[in-house]
């Protein structure tokens, strides 16, 4: 079959709930993939991400290839015995005291929201049912019934009501639109530190360590959603760190499955996650022994390669080089490390035309809101494979 043939049968016969760019790919090694018609690309999007150690990092391919051969799933009904390494990996990571592992990261940002919820009625007293948790305008953070109840995305949030009550918007990078928005009932802030789907929105230095101050002073919780912006896509460790702002609740996903399996969770001290009793939550797949060896090793390939610091060193880099492209077509480019998001003027047209473009001249990337396209290349990207695709942006960009 070729790809116009994939296309169709899966246009027939799957549910439209993608608009995806016209390229069927079938093969994937580090910063490259192929179409089934043999043609190379450089991907540009990393799966939102997800493909921070590249695609098929040997490493994780190989621990993930020797699990499947000993034992894959087991359930939480019973102990396994790769689970306890990776949930003391994830904690000396981040630095908190307990994990609490799911699949996807619209589960850890639904665990978060219970964590919140429960820590706010059993440790600080707000009356069950009334608690509010402080969120964003143009916030992502995931596709459940109850996340899109707090989304201003009407393509995300129109006829799925009736939607969950208990959220408060604010617009982003406003600290005192929180302050104002603060009541006797709100038990948490749940923020991404960079806004990805909304265009890579990149807020004031000082607001995250904003927010921390009013969570402080108010005794509520701090939720930070890195399931895109952390495992060093910004250039640092989490995106909170260039602020050097611990939350008390980190939101993982995405990079945490090596790119080849879902694995996500929430991060935090006792005193938040032992709010949980036994058979109050959980997951039929969350923590099983598969997905425990893939996180495992996941952080270990992050460090062990310095993929952190290179998405600082090339971030800086190819950032550099796009912002010589600013003029007729291109507003602005901005971001933090390997986390880029370009404005097409609306002069020049809509993004998704320079996305078939980049396409066609061996760059796959993705439009979001029809005048911004995002740059997000693995975190094993070299500098002379950055140099290769700038050519090739520059020439669609001329």
């Amino acid at each position: 079959m070729n790809s116009k043939q994939y296309m169709e049968l899966e246009r027939k016969h799957g549910a439209s709930n993608y608009e995806s760019l016209e390229v069927v790919l079938s093969k994937g090694e580090g910063v490259w993939v192929w179409d089934v018609e043999g043609n190379k690309y450089m991907d540009m999007l990393s799966a939102y991400s997800a493909v921070n150690h590249g695609h098929r990092h040997p490493k994780i391919v190989k621990a993930m290839k020797d699990q499947i051969d000993r034992l894959t799933l087991t359930s939480r009904a019973f102990f396994n015995d790769r689970l306890p390494a990776f949930c003391q990996r994830v904690c000396e990571f981040t630095g908190k005291e307990m994990f609490l592992p799911m699949n996807t990261g619209a589960e850890a940002v639904e665990t978060a929201i219970k964590t919140i919820r429960k820590w706010g009625y059993e440790v600080k007293g707000v009356e069950p049912e009334t608690g509010e948790i402080i969120v964003f305008e143009n916030n992502f953070h995931g596709r459940t019934t109850t996340i899109v109840s707090f989304s201003t995305d009407m393509n995300a949030h129109k006829n799925f009501g009736p939607f969950t009550p208990g959220f408060v918007i604010v617009p982003y990078n406003d600290l005192k639109a929180i302050e104002d928005a603060i009541t006797d009932k709100t038990i948490g802030i749940m923020v991404e530190p960079i806004q990805g789907e909304a265009g890579i929105n990149v807020p004031d230095m000082g607001y995250l360590k904003g927010i921390r101050k009013i969570c402080d002073d108010n005794n509520i919780v701090f939720a930070a959603d890195e399931i895109q912006s952390g495992f060093g896509r910004t250039g640092k460790r989490f995106c909170c760190d260039h602020e050097n702002v611990e939350p008390d609740l980190f939101i993982l996903g995405k990079a945490l499955g090596g790119g080849v399996f879902p694995v996500s969770g929430v991060a935090a001290d006792e005193e938040y996650l032992g709010v949980f009793k036994k058979g109050q939550h959980g997951s039929t797949f969350g923590g099983n022994p598969l997905g425990s060896v893939v996180g495992t090793t996941a952080i270990d390939v992050l460090v062990e390669e310095k993929l952190v610091e290179n998405s600082a060193k090339l971030g800086e880099y190819f950032m550099g080089k796009l912002k010589t492209l600013e003029g007729k077509i291109i507003e602005c480019v901005r971001g933090r490390g390997l986390m880029i998001g370009i404005d097409i003027k609306e002069s020049a047209g809509h993004a998704h035309d320079y996305v078939v473009k980049l396409r066609d001249n061996g760059i796959i990337a993705k439009e979001t809101h029809d005048t911004i396209i995002r740059f997000a290349p693995p975190l094993t990207i070299t500098k002379d494979e950055l140099d290769w695709a700038f050519e090739r942006i520059k020439k669609v960009f001329a």
